[in-house]
């Protein structure tokens, strides 16, 4: 479970300008509708003094901004104000950086319309035609309803103080700053209406649906891009929908019912523990994840935890890689096939000395404290990005506000040499009942050469 909306392979690159080129345009008008007369209304609103809007629309936009994680990706790193944007974020495209979502009339969103603020959240044009990026999910976005993007629009427009700070331009190399082609983009990838209940399930699970579809644009991370660098599905009808993607070199994992690297041996209960707290089941939120739950879902309701936990469990094993047995430690081999006693392995040795003080001997770490390696689902996916960059770079987990104290693990690019990295990889992969793919030392070369470590 991983955030942040900006990486997918380079090759996406030619690909995306071949569709945008190759496309043509159609336009299309609609008349006067209760929706429109409703956008009036909440623009008067917007317009008036902050005292006329009902307190119970702000708490709603609020708790959305929070669900949406708005701030967490419109806030600069180091200190930066809240909503005010200039964070990079990384695409095979170049850096994007977020845009000033403050009511500031100059650098931020303060002169918007509801109208104005409908278009760029469901369809990606912000004030004056500007085509966004997909970094910004509005994909997902697309699928909120009206009265929470009503909400949320009064909510930023009053109640969030402005911030006169102009935002950074993004460093997109050509033809892709040329955003007026994304139009084409835009038309073929982004849905056309908001998220419709599904009337043969119940509402817990039509509720989760809608905050991972929606709000909580979970597929932006854990769906695998196309060629057009289009999510590969956008709901469970899909196939590819939630079964994990790589984004600014993490691995989003697997969300689906998968036994080995999904999420089939949590509970629902673990699911919504982790989404809290960064905490279930032995399994702790690391990398870009931690922001995520530190920003933005450990502040859900209990509620709506259960409910995204509900729908995911619900979503059948799709593309199942890695297995695990518990209290099975089968024999592990060198590249020629022999058998490798633990006492000669350079994984194992390398893992009783730098590893098991906190993941301890039998790789069950400790509850709350230090993730399990044995059975976790990061740990025997088939994408091993994640367990290579937090070798090389360290890690930490999240500080919430109910779940246990933070907790870091070092980095290991300056103590351990490319091929120690990839044999205690290998050793953890297929010890205690783990069962994945060795891990090479190019594979461990190649990232830490784009990682610059």
């Amino acid at each position: 479970m991983m955030r942040r909306h900006a990486a997918a392979r380079a090759a996406a690159a030619g690909a995306l300008l071949a569709v945008c080129v190759g496309l043509s345009a159609s336009a299309f008008t609609g008349g006067s509708t209760a929706a429109d007369a409703s956008a009036a209304s909440t623009d008067a609103q917007a317009s008036g003094d902050a005292a006329s809007i009902e307190p119970s629309q702000l708490a709603r936009g609020e708790y959305l901004a929070k669900v949406a994680d708005c701030a967490g990706c419109h806030t600069a790193p180091q200190g930066g104000a809240p909503f005010a944007g200039g964070l990079g974020m990384g695409s095979p495209f170049g850096t994007i950086v977020s845009s000033n979502i403050t009511p500031d009339p100059q650098y931020g969103i303060g002169r918007y319309t509801y109208q104005d603020f409908e278009r760029a959240l469901r369809e990606g044009v912000a004030r004056g035609g500007k085509r966004l990026y997909p970094a910004m999910p509005y994909v997902s976005f697309s699928k909120l309803s009206d009265e929470d993007v009503h909400a949320l629009y009064l909510y930023m427009l009053h109640g969030i103080a402005p911030v006169a700070k102009p935002t950074p331009r993004s460093d997109v190399a050509f033809p892709f700053n040329q955003r007026w082609a994304l139009r084409f983009w835009q038309m073929v990838f982004v849905p056309s209406q908001p998220y419709v209940p599904r009337p043969q399930s119940d509402a817990m699970w039509n509720r989760g649906a809608y905050l991972v579809q929606g709000p909580g644009h979970c597929g932006a991370c854990h769906t695998p891009r196309g060629k057009f660098y289009q999510e590969k599905g956008l709901d469970e009808s899909s196939s590819d929908y939630l079964v994990g993607g790589v984004n600014d070199h993490w691995f989003a994992p697997n969300l689906t019912g998968d036994m080995g690297s999904g999420l089939g041996r949590l509970t629902a209960a673990d699911i919504a523990a982790f989404l809290k707290t960064g905490h279930g089941a032995g399994v702790i939120a690391y990398g870009s994840m931690v922001e995520q739950v530190e920003d933005s879902t450990q502040y859900l309701t209990d509620d709506d935890l259960h409910a995204i936990a509900h729908y995911l469990k619900s979503l059948p094993a799709q593309q199942p890689s890695g297995t695990y047995t518990h209290g099975a430690d089968p024999a592990r081999t060198s590249v020629n096939g022999s058998r490798v006693p633990d006492s000669l392995s350079v994984g194992f040795n390398v893992y009783q000395s730098f590893c098991a003080s906190c993941h301890h001997a039998d790789g069950r770490g400790v509850p709350n404290v230090f993730p399990a390696l044995a059975g976790n689902p990061s740990v025997i996916a088939e994408d091993t990005t994640s367990l290579i960059r937090l070798l090389i770079e360290g890690g930490n987990s999240p500080a919430t506000r109910s779940g246990p104290s933070r907790q870091s693990m070092p980095p290991f690019a300056a103590t351990l040499a490319v091929v120690e990295i990839a044999q205690v990889l290998t050793y953890i992969r297929s010890a205690w009942g783990n069962n994945a793919q060795s891990v090479t030392a190019n594979d461990v070369a190649t990232l830490r050469n784009e990682l610059h470590k």
